[in-house]
């Protein structure tokens, strides 16, 4: 039987259900929509977990949808054979029932301040355009029909955009004679980008303004939905909105329709023939918890299922970390003080951290100081929660790391920055002290250099390997070979010197979980380079002065041996 292909990155919910291409059932949250009966609905979701996707469905099953000759379009068949279509009379009475204002904040990612404004007053006048039937009739006087085109042809005056998406709301319930509903997508896009980029203030300014007008005394309004990544503070965005309904990742309503819970996952990999890979896609890409609910990132999984259709024995690949930004995970570390650094590596071994919940923060908040920056990384995917406690007025989280894919990204950030800082280190006295056989030297200088370091220790040798590595790496005249064949085995690095007079280096590296083990560590690594003959590869190519090292590391400390 021909399979449903899978749509990697459509979220259009017409074009995703018409081909029709592989799609995750959501379509029940129109139904606990309608029950929860919010006025102002916000849900803050990590990127990538279907915020477009079922914004686009939301609209898809509300709107009064005009074609062209003002025909309106039945959407009823995009929705045949979906949940909803059983939830009942009540419920499907109000498809094809409303007008619609639908606008996406993500063109705002822009370099300055004038882009992004002009970005968005450009996502404005596509709405305006697509709902410019209004002016045709007589629902709207001749005053505001002018109005309406003066924002439709982008006319340079500020004031019209201030409160654009109230009138525009205004417009289309004079026109259909029922309210309007309003949806956003990624409204925090624009403030993020703006923190980032250095003009936070102005487009607080404007967006607050807008959202003010459209979504708090605005009597033209059935409902709206917002979505983004981050929970902005109500005094810097939502200021006395009242009529606003959180659901953050740490609420129970609504968990199951952002991300692909286990048995989705599992209807999805038995769909395609992928039964024996659940365990293997459980450990990369469940773990983020919303609410009481276990959620698996839906961007990694269609992905990692598509890669496997085609390549069975593919490995799981990090698909997040290609398309979130990782700035504030490289901020934390740039700015990590010892007990931060502590934090990282406690987490990236799988161990646990217990911070302090602060869910209204704006941007300007973040670097204040690092319990904001641990909870900006828990609302955006990069933590999951895993017990919460009260204690006075305060709720505290214990947290971890999500998932293997997650913590890639750690790891990744971590060694890129690792790499970064080494280029600017005067690794001199070391390749000396190599060369000169001066233990006590090449000692001290690791040592020194592991207390700056951040070690991520799933796989030890391999960690501090990289990490000599990387300072190894400038070493003047010499070539590094790094595990590979020599004798009868594999030694860790092998460094060749381009002036035959000088020596070849061997250094063979061992990891050991007590600091009183480490002496008998470097005598291992010793003893292994002359068993397995390491040194045969260089007497092979003419070398006469061969110098062994045993490097015996221990959390942030090491002996060496020579």
């Amino acid at each position: 039987m021909l399979k449903k292909p899978i749509g990697i990155g459509i979220e259009n919910y017409k074009r995703l259900t018409e081909r029709p291409y592989y799609y995750v059932d959501k379509t029940m949250m129109i139904k606990e929509l309608l029950d929860n009966g919010g006025m102002v609905n916000l849900f803050t979701r990590p990127r990538r977990f279907g915020k477009t996707l079922t914004l686009s469905m939301i609209r898809t099953f509300f709107e009064k949808e005009y074609g062209e000759n003002q025909i309106i379009i039945d959407n009823k068949c995009y929705f045949e054979g979906m949940k909803i279509m059983d939830a009942g009379e009540e419920y499907l009475q109000h498809m094809g029932r409303y007008p619609v204002i639908s606008m996406t904040l993500k063109s705002a990612r822009q370099p300055d301040y004038h882009k992004a404004y002009t970005l968005l007053l450009r996502e404005i006048a596509r709405e305006y355009d697509r709902h410019k039937y209004v002016l045709l009739g007589e629902a709207l006087s001749e005053t505001e029909k002018r109005h309406y085109q003066a924002i439709l042809d982008l006319e340079k005056n500020e004031t019209l955009y201030l409160d654009a998406l109230k009138y525009l709301s205004e417009c289309l319930k004079k026109y259909h004679k029922t309210n309007v509903i309003i949806l956003l997508d990624e409204y925090d896009v624009p403030l993020e980008n703006a923190f980032f980029r250095g003009f936070y203030e102005p487009m607080v300014d404007f967006i607050r303004s807008m959202f003010e007008s459209a979504l708090k005394t605005n009597d033209c309004l059935q409902f709206a939905v917002v979505t983004g990544c981050l929970r902005i503070s109500r005094e810097s965005i939502f200021t006395g909105l009242n009529n606003l309904e959180i659901n953050s990742i740490l609420d129970n309503n609504f968990a199951e329709y952002f991300g692909f819970i286990q048995s989705e996952v599992e209807d999805m990999l038995c769909y395609y023939g992928l039964s024996e890979k659940i365990e293997e896609t459980k450990n990369w890409y469940d773990g983020y918890l919303f609410g009481e609910t276990e959620v698996y990132n839906p961007w990694s999984i269609i992905n990692y299922v598509k890669t496997a259709i085609y390549n069975f024995t593919a490995f799981p690949r990090p698909y997040w970390s290609n398309t979130s930004s990782n700035s504030i995970i490289r901020e934390l570390v740039e700015k990590a003080d010892g007990l931060v650094k502590n934090e990282l590596e406690k987490l990236i071994a799988g161990g646990k951290i217990e911070k302090p919940v602060h869910e209204d923060i704006t941007y300007g908040e973040i670097y204040k100081n690092q319990d904001n920056l641990w909870n900006f990384l828990f609302f955006t995917g990069y933590l999951k929660a895993v017990e919460q406690r009260l204690e006075g007025e305060n709720i505290y989280m214990t947290m971890t790391i999500p998932n293997a894919e997650v913590n890639y990204i750690y790891k990744n950030t971590i060694r890129e920055w690792f790499e970064e800082q080494m280029r600017g280190v005067d690794c001199s006295e070391l390749y000396q002290g190599l060369i000169n056989q001066d233990t006590d030297a090449v000692q001290n200088i690791l040592r020194h250099q592991l207390r700056k370091s951040i070690s991520y220790h799933d796989n030890k040798e391999t960690f501090y390997h990289g990490f000599l590595l990387g300072l190894l790496s400038a070493f003047p005249d010499y070539t590094i070979r790094s595990n590979r064949e020599s004798g009868n085995g594999r030694p860790d690095i092998l460094l060749f010197p381009l002036d035959e007079m000088q020596p070849v280096i061997i250094i063979e590296v061992k990891y050991v979980e007590m600091l009183g083990q480490m002496e008998e560590g470097c005598d291992k690594a010793l003893a292994q380079i002359a068993q397995q003959d390491y040194i045969a590869e260089a007497q092979e190519e003419g070398y006469e002065k061969i110098l062994s090292y045993g490097i015996c590391f221990c959390k942030k400390t090491c002996i060496v041996k020579s």
